[in-house]
């Protein structure tokens, strides 16, 4: 998110950050979202029908303009309904180079396979769990010695290259 917001300032940035929204109220990047000028929203979705907390997202992103939604590190799954009325309109970044390991656990499997490259991925969001048009991607050669922490340090410095790039090339087009 971080990244998205520096580049957005930018003097040929064809975006702005409209709002930083979390699920988690606690969230470091909401103060650092504040701290730097930009709208927040957060709202915690438990006990909370679903319906109604992706309604109450959709409602402060349409109070606050935007026209894109750029997830970073949002960790839960949108239903089909919310995917459907901003088909086409939303991003992810994900640490694999998709379409291989959707989900969870991504620098682990890389490394149980023997993979000798991994990477991060910023994809269209459909109703497939990390099933949309690949938009870009970034390569991280695997090393010898590589953990699953190690490997997700590396690729957490490209998504924060890709993604800026990535996000304006789609607005461009």
């Amino acid at each position: 998110m971080m990244s998205l917001v520096e580049a957005s300032r930018a003097p040929a940035s064809p975006y702005e950050v409209a709002l930083v929204a979390s699920d988690k109220p606690e969230a470091a990047g909401l103060a650092w979202a504040r701290e730097h000028g930009i709208a927040t929203f957060s709202h915690s979705p438990k006990g909370i029908p679903k319906a109604e907390y992706e309604a109450a997202i959709d409602a402060a992103l349409r109070d606050a303009g935007v026209e894109v939604v750029a997830l970073a590190g949002y960790m839960r799954l949108l239903s089909d309904d919310f995917v459907g009325r901003w088909r086409g309109r939303i991003l992810n970044i994900h640490p694999s180079l998709l379409p291989k390991y959707k989900g969870l656990d991504t620098h682990r499997r890389a490394l149980v396979a023997g993979d000798m490259v991994a990477g991060c991925s910023v994809h269209v969001v459909t109703e497939e769990l990390d099933g949309g048009e690949v938009l870009g991607q970034a390569e991280v050669r695997i090393e010898a010695r590589d953990t699953p922490d190690t490997l997700a340090e590396r690729v957490l410095k490209e998504e924060h290259r890709l993604y800026p790039r990535v996000l304006a090339e789609f607005l461009c087009r």
